[in-house]
């Protein structure tokens, strides 16, 4: 395309970019993510965000709550488009940001970056309306196939901002789309597992305790071996697969297709959490429940502190599960324009000791700390997290849609 910039500035105004420039896009970024493993690496940091569902208006608002690119590290985790109003431009100004920002934007998929859900739940109507052809659809869908399954953050800190005291032993904030402190929630001492986090380590101790980078699968510890002490967050659209047992198998999938209707990449994208034991069967038809054990036993095996997720509404924007194991994260406010709902995006900050990337150590996590930092009330055993909740943007600032989106299905 002759002029990015001018692209994301008529893209930010909520006016579509002519057809010839979408296929130059389009081809752009194919390029750009057939670098990217299946698995990115992202290092903090880096706000994560989760379902944006075309509601362009609300991206806008995001973006206002969170900071602009390419001032903010940004990491979407899938869903761009469908039922909103709007999925072309906000899929379409995300694809011009990531090819102008490459280092300052990750976009991993969802379960409707699909041929098949896109033409059931709005997006295939929208290209059609919008320029009389479905080119655009088929321009946008090859894209889809390009998109990263998931991604592994690295470097989070364990205190909430640059500068923080190390006695200040705050784990969580929630701040509104103000910035105004709503609540705050200590960490809780690490030191004293609980009878799951003993069955966790139980259940590795009969694999062998090794040590290695954090989502390798290589290391028994979740306190980061190598890389931060916090551990590393694994980040995917949906949740785990009974085939996927560590983060190297998501890495040796071929991505590069339409989302099958079972199978490993098919339940990354569309499997849920659910107060169950083991594996469920999941009421969408496609992936599967799973319980805290899974999530527990997974996040050990793979030296990972939290799993970040999208994929389900949550009407305050976000939801910790598990003892804080995995969480999911919903950045669609008043979802389908009546849900009600609050949005939030997740804020994880870099962690400037020096040592949160470089760490390792050459012996069994039994017989070495691996450097691991620990302050005088115990080791901080996960990232230090900002949640930032936001609501819809006012009606004012919205046009007139052409369109009524598709109303039903809410999972």
């Amino acid at each position: 395309m002759s002029d990015l910039d001018k692209a994301i500035a008529q893209l930010r105004s909520c006016r579509p970019i002519p057809e010839d420039q979408v296929r130059e896009l389009c081809h752009r970024a194919r390029e750009l993510l057939i670098e990217e493993g299946n698995v990115v690496t992202v290092t903090a940091p880096v706000t994560i965000c989760g379902d944006i569902h075309g509601q362009f208006h609300d991206l806008m608002e995001l973006f206002r709550v969170g900071g602009d690119v390419p001032d903010t590290n940004y990491l979407f985790m899938g869903d761009f488009v469908d039922r909103g109003f709007y999925s072309l431009e906000s899929f379409l100004l995300l694809l011009c940001l990531k090819v102008r920002y490459p280092d300052r934007m990750t976009l991993i998929r969802g379960n409707h970056e699909s041929r098949q859900i896109t033409t059931v739940y709005g997006f295939y109507d929208e290209c059609l309306r919008k320029y009389g052809s479905a080119n655009v659809w088929r321009y946008c869908c090859d894209v889809f196939d390009y998109l990263a399954l998931g991604a592994i953050v690295l470097g989070a800190s364990s205190t909430l901002s640059p500068g923080t005291p190390e006695d200040d032993d705050t784990e969580i904030e929630v701040c509104d789309q103000n910035g105004s402190i709503i609540s705050r929630f200590p960490r809780q001492p690490a030191g004293q597992p609980n009878s799951s986090q003993e069955k966790v380590e139980n259940s590795s101790k009969s694999t062998g305790d090794k040590t290695g980078p954090p989502g390798s699968g290589a290391s028994g510890s979740s306190s980061g071996s190598v890389g931060n002490p916090t551990g590393a967050i694994l980040c995917v659209h949906g949740g785990l697969s009974p085939l996927v047992d560590t983060v190297d198998k998501i890495r040796l999938i071929d991505r590069k297709q339409e989302v099958p209707h079972e199978g490993a990449m098919c339940d990354l994208l569309w499997s849920d959490p659910d107060e169950i034991d083991g594996w469920g069967l999941s009421p969408r038809g496609a992936g599967f429940l799973f319980g805290a054990d899974i999530v527990k036993v997974f996040n050990h095996r793979n030296d990972l502190s939290l799993i970040a997720r999208a994929h389900q509404l949550v009407m305050e924007g976000f939801k910790e599960m598990f003892d804080a194991s995995i969480v999911t994260v919903w950045s669609a406010p008043n979802y389908c324009y009546r849900c009600g709902n609050v949005a939030a995006v997740l804020e994880l900050t870099e962690d400037e000791s020096g040592t949160g990337i470089f760490q390792r150590t050459n012996g069994d996590v039994g017989r070495s700390s691996g450097g691991i930092v620990e302050s005088r009330s115990g080791p901080k055993n996960g990232p230090a997290r900002r949640y930032r909740v936001f609501q819809a943007a006012p009606q004012d600032s919205r046009g007139m849609p052409a369109k009524k989106p598709v109303a039903d299905y809410f999972l």
